[in-house]
């Protein structure tokens, strides 16, 4: 394939147009695809901002999905189960170290558990010594917002459990596994009703079409490339050879 355009001449295989073409549709194609995803992740978002700006619901004493309660004030009515409480490690509040103390909370009138993060603590000088963190006991209520069981934390191992108590990142399968127990598929953030010496500054979640959008940039960006590599490649200056 030969084209000329004034000085300038562009000559290319036939199957080089071809390679390039398909090239530069499928970058632009997955380009478009992470922009609907972002648009879909952000429309998730609003839902979920709607759902937190609305009156706390009690949690339910049989099995719920996640979807439904997530991101919504709820109030539920039961114990702690202090002798199950574990620590996340690798927490970071204003630049010290720490844990995310999260303790069982056994709903009233129902087998059910819900996994409670209570706060941050910090790291005491030695790490072999657990923090002590203050036992609730007794039949209370507590109100709080739900996110997804599925946060983590940097790893600093492979293990899941650095020692006893001690977790990496939280499992909800392991919890129950260990402990016997159903949860609901969820974990609350504990308001910051009581003066129990932990940290409850929490960060609301963003809904992550950042990524997305920066993926679409870097696949517009190949497809930009690979058309000015084809041209740079395949366009060239003719021969002058009257003067």
């Amino acid at each position: 394939m030969q084209i000329s355009v004034k000085n300038y001449c562009f000559k290319s295989k036939v199957w080089a147009v071809l390679v390039s073409i398909t090239l530069i549709a499928v970058f632009i194609s997955l380009g478009n695809w992470q922009l609907s995803r972002a648009a879909e992740k952000n429309k998730q978002y609003e839902e979920l901002i709607l759902k937190s700006k609305q009156p706390p619901v009690r949690m339910a004493g049989s099995l719920i999905k996640l979807q439904d309660y997530q991101f919504r004030e709820i109030e539920a009515y039961g114990e702690f189960i202090n002798d199950l409480t574990i620590y996340i490690d690798n927490k970071v509040y204003q630049g010290r170290a720490g844990y995310h103390v999260i303790t069982p909370f056994k709903l009233k009138d129902s087998n059910l558990m819900v996994a409670v993060n209570r706060g941050w603590i910090a790291v005491g000088n030695d790490r072999r010594m657990l923090p002590k963190v203050i036992k609730e006991h007794g039949e209370m209520r507590i109100s709080g917002m739900v996110i997804s069981p599925e946060i983590r934390a940097l790893e600093f191992s492979k293990q899941d459990a650095v020692i006893g108590p001690v977790w990496s990142n939280f499992s909800l399968q392991r919890i129950q596994a260990e402990t016997g127990f159903e949860f609901q598929p969820l974990i609350v953030l504990r308001h910051k009703s009581e003066d129990d010496g932990l940290v409850r500054d929490w960060v609301r979640p963003d809904s992550g079409a950042t990524k997305n959008m920066g993926y679409a940039v870097q696949w517009f960006s190949l497809a930009a490339t690979t058309l000015i590599i084809f041209i740079v490649l395949n366009v060239k200056r003719n021969n002058q050879k009257n003067k």
